[in-house]
């Protein structure tokens, strides 16, 4: 199920996983595999997670082990995933992915633990729920962005009905998300994503057809355009879409989480270094809040 010590290291980094974790994750790794009772659990959660590979919007609900504790159980679901990664690369052969796209997109289990030790200073998985649609074959990285075949909810599928989008027959969006550690976001690099989406979708799924690009994002709040400068990348990704509805649910740990890296610093101490900095952080000493904007444009 698990490869052996030599091969594991180097699935690890293949995988983007951070150096500084390798070697203990190695170690650990043989616990795994000397252990019945943890193999027998690694082998039911990656059945969890391969079953229905490739459907949009399967339901998956990974096992959380309950009985270990320490960097066992934070960093488990690593485990996991490297089992499963031959059935992701069986299924992106299958579809043609290329391989550049298939390693890019993996990579964002390393992503995420780097992510987690920003927060927590150790190893760790920081979201494994959200990894579970990259191995299933549901969200690509293409060049800047993430793009997740998907169905819209009902609220935004009236709003795209009104608008005049076909939902019948199974039609599907792309939900886009803006991955972290990858420089800025440019209107050139969404430029060149969405070209490479266009083509990667319609070679590699061409029985589907995508009606809409969808984001549910923080970075789609109106309000801050209050703060940042017009010809700012945050406000002309923002330009690209129409908003599909207003959040009146408030999420002012959202942006906290994304811009410094932790969503339980003290508002009062949020560093002001850059623009996007300032408007976050003033707008929450200031006693205002953020919240999720919900943006659509036609495909």
């Amino acid at each position: 199920m698990l490869p052996d010590a030599d091969e594991l290291a180097e699935v690890l980094l293949d995988l983007a996983v951070p150096h500084e974790d390798i070697n203990a994750l190695v170690r650990m790794g043989r616990r795994v595999t000397d252990d019945p009772e943890l193999l027998r659990f690694l082998e039911g959660s990656v059945d969890e997670l391969v079953r229905g590979m490739g459907e949009v919007g399967g339901a998956v609900d990974l096992p959380q082990l309950d009985w270990a504790s320490g960097p066992l159980q934070r960093c488990f679901p690593v485990y996991v995933f490297v089992a499963a990664l031959p059935f992701t690369r069986a299924y992106h052969r299958a579809r043609g992915v290329p391989d550049d796209v298939s390693r890019r997109t993996l990579a964002d289990l390393g992503r995420n633990m780097a992510v987690h030790r920003r927060r927590h200073g150790r190893a760790g998985v920081q979201a494994p729920w959200w990894l579970t649609r990259h191995f299933r074959g549901e969200l690509y990285q293409l060049g800047r962005l993430q793009f997740e075949r998907t169905r819209p909810g009902q609220r935004t599928a009236r709003t795209l009905t009104a608008a005049g989008l076909d939902l019948t027959d199974g039609a599907l969006c792309l939900n886009l998300h803006i991955p972290d550690h990858l420089g800025p976001l440019s209107p050139a690099s969404c430029e060149r994503s969405l070209a490479l989406a266009a083509e990667f979708f319609a070679r590699h799924y061409p029985e589907e057809k995508f009606r809409a690009a969808l984001c549910h994002s923080w970075l789609l709040d109106p309000q801050l355009r209050e703060y940042l400068p017009a010809g700012s990348n945050i406000l002309r990704f923002q330009d690209r879409f129409r908003l599909a509805r207003d959040e009146r649910e408030q999420a002012d740990t959202e942006p906290v989480q994304f811009v410094f890296g932790d969503p339980e610093l003290p508002v009062a101490t949020l560093p002001r270094r850059t623009a996007v900095e300032r408007a976050v952080g003033d707008h929450l000493r200031a006693g205002g809040h953020w919240y999720i904007g919900h943006g659509w444009f036609p495909l």
